[in-house]
């Protein structure tokens, strides 16, 4: 399996367990439910911006197509939906995968990554 081989299976299965996370999904009944949201981070969320990491910083030579960007796409903002979802929030995320990994990069948490991708949970304000 060549290096392109590889990081297209990764995608497919990343986009399969998505589809298959999102048809069983189950709002929380009392929001919010911060470990099921964080489930979606770690093995969902991480994984799909792991792929695009994995491949700029380790494996220069590897180009996606634009289906795997656009599969990309739809699982990690999938996941951000479902990770917004167990707040209570609805949102339909439109998040850019070098965005996100350069915020992996940064903070090392992929929990503080769909924070500050989606605004949600809200952060408190010293004002009060």
């Amino acid at each position: 399996m060549t290096e392109t081989e590889s990081y297209h299976a990764r995608i497919e299965a990343v986009v399969e367990r998505y589809r298959a996370d999102r048809n069983e999904f189950e709002p929380p009944d009392d929001p919010p439910a911060p470990e099921q949201a964080m489930d979606y981070c770690r093995e969902g969320l991480g994984p799909a911006v792991m792929i695009y990491v994995d491949a700029r910083a380790n494996d220069w030579g590897v180009r996606f197509s634009e289906r795997e960007f656009d599969l990309l796409h739809e699982a990690m903002n999938g996941y951000l939906a479902l990770y917004t979802a167990c707040y209570g929030v609805e949102t339909d995320p439109d998040a850019a995968i070098r965005e996100a990994a350069e915020l992996l990069l940064d903070t090392h948490n992929i929990r503080d990554v769909a924070a500050m991708l989606t605004g949600v949970p809200e952060r408190a304000t010293g004002d009060g």
